[in-house]
């Protein structure tokens, strides 16, 4: 399957691989809601923490998509080979999907508050920020 799909978008002129257009929605949102989340501690902006809330939404709906095309250039670039950065990356990324499952559960994102609640929107940014930088050295060492 891996090789028709590649097989095919070169034939269309299309040779870079899939995953890193991808990864921009589940770590841009990640980014973002922190941002959103602690400007909402702001005077006057606690509306703010909704977006922040939504932006893990979006950011949790990435991920599948994310993951498959990962798996696609995985297969295609390295033969699914085991390698400690790949092993990694999927580590963080389940662990960021966790966060975000968390973030949907227990936010009350009506009511910010500086708790733990905001810990977990930390360790998301951390999460992709760590997926970045191991994404960075698979690709270009």
């Amino acid at each position: 399957m891996t090789a028709t799909i590649f097989e095919f978008l070169s034939k269309i002129g299309f040779t870079h691989p899939l995953h890193p257009g991808f990864t921009h929605i589940p770590m841009g949102m990640a980014i973002g809601a922190v941002i959103f989340r602690l400007v909402s501690f702001l005077p006057k902006l606690k509306f703010l923490a909704k977006t922040g809330y939504h932006c893990v939404v979006l950011g949790l709906l990435g991920i599948a998509p994310t993951v498959f095309t990962g798996y696609l250039d995985w297969q295609h670039t390295y033969d699914g080979v085991w390698q400690f950065l790949i092993i990694l990356k999927m580590v963080l990324a389940a662990i960021l999907t966790i966060g975000f499952i968390a973030i949907l559960i227990i936010d009350d994102p009506g009511n910010p508050k500086l708790d733990k609640k905001t810990a977990l929107y930390i360790l998301i940014v951390l999460l992709a920020i760590g997926l970045g930088f191991s994404g960075g050295e698979l690709q270009y060492g």
